[in-house]
């Protein structure tokens, strides 16, 4: 019987490293994703068991430059669909989230937050009207509106609806969810605030979520 040939060892050494690079990559995979830190525990909001990824969208910021997903990278964002001439849950929505954007100051967290406001009556909210609405809770809130379509397709991605109803007198009847969504510093869809919010939890749990990433 003639001696193996020297290439049949070196297949089986690199056989032999491919293996172990296998175990060691697959001893990664299980730690990464089944040792990871758990959620946090939160007073209010609610996350996910997965963030969801969203896919990039464009719409109008109050100074008319473009709010994209890209935007939303980098930080915890806060997203409140409403509009400027809500009677009722976005006022007191916004009230709450100032408050929490004062806490979050008094902190040093602003830095590491986001919070957008954005309208979904496009028709009556012209970004010189949205933009002034928005800063008079605060000049550091992003105000954002864009097409119908647009609209759609990014409440749609968060899991959020509105619509629109024109009335008899001519009026326009807007209605939308009353949730906060929660954008994680990836840009994926992490959770929810379910309305009311409230100021002290709601930077509480910012402030938690914060800490949690780092």
């Amino acid at each position: 019987m003639t001696a193996p040939k020297p290439a049949s060892r070196i297949n089986l050494t690199a056989l032999i490293l491919i293996a172990a690079l296998a175990a060691g990559a697959g001893l990664w995979v299980g730690n990464h994703y089944f040792n990871s830190p758990a959620q946090p525990a939160l007073e209010a909001a609610l996350l996910y068991p997965e963030p969801r990824a969203l896919s990039d969208f464009t719409l109008t910021q109050a100074n008319g430059k473009p709010l994209t997903l890209t935007d939303w990278r980098g930080h915890w964002n806060i997203v409140y669909f409403g509009y400027a001439s809500c009677p009722d849950v976005c006022p007191t929505t916004l009230q709450a989230l100032r408050t929490a954007w004062g806490e979050l100051g008094r902190r040093g967290l602003q830095q590491r937050v986001r919070i957008d406001f954005i309208s979904v009556d496009p028709e009556r909210d012209t970004p010189e009207s949205l933009g002034k609405y928005v800063a008079f809770f605060s000049p550091d809130f992003i105000a954002a509106t864009g097409s119908d379509a647009q609209l759609l397709d990014i409440t749609r991605a968060l899991g959020l609806v509105y619509s629109h109803t024109k009335k008899a007198d001519g009026t326009i009847e807007v209605d939308h969810s009353g949730s906060a969504v929660i954008v994680d510093p990836q840009g994926r869809l992490a959770g929810i605030f379910r309305p009311p919010l409230a100021a002290k939890e709601t930077a509480d749990d910012i402030a938690t979520l914060v800490a949690w990433s780092r």
